[in-house]
């Protein structure tokens, strides 16, 4: 692959699961995953997995800035790339948190629940908004 090629969003997720560079194995467990959801809503796995991550992906994330001996946390736009990682982030730590079945199972139910707007990657993204709101009187320091 070329270093200038966009990497589609699902090959892009899937390294994200990837653990000590089975990538093999997080192939594995991304097909079982859509199985899952095959089998659960009958849908394309594809348009739930999209619809997902367009849910989850964040506008704008509170960062730390240092202004004259304080920090204050300033409400700022998150670039594409990092929007993705985030979103990714959210909900294969979700998924990953839950004890009992496997991991494809949880990562599917996380991904239906997240394009349902509900779960716990959507709350986290919901989070995140509340304290952008909280903070947008610092938004001037953000161009400092």
């Amino acid at each position: 692959m070329k270093p200038n090629e966009q990497m589609s969003m699902f090959d892009k997720f899937t390294n994200y699961v990837m653990l000590d560079g089975k990538k093999s194995v997080a192939m594995k467990i991304m097909d079982d995953t859509f199985e899952e959801i095959k089998a659960k809503w009958q849908k394309s796995p594809k348009a739930i997995f999209d619809k997902a991550l367009e849910n989850i992906i964040p506008k704008i994330e509170v960062r730390p800035k240092r202004v004259w001996g304080s920090i204050y946390q300033v409400p700022q736009e998150v670039k594409p790339k990092r929007q993705l990682f985030l979103a990714s982030k959210w909900i294969i730590d979700s998924a990953r948190s839950k004890k009992g079945a496997s991991f494809a199972k949880f990562l599917a139910n996380e991904l239906i629940e997240a394009a349902n707007e509900t779960g716990t990657a959507y709350k986290k993204k919901l989070e995140v908004y509340k304290m952008a709101e909280a903070n947008k009187a610092f938004a001037r320091f953000a161009n400092r």
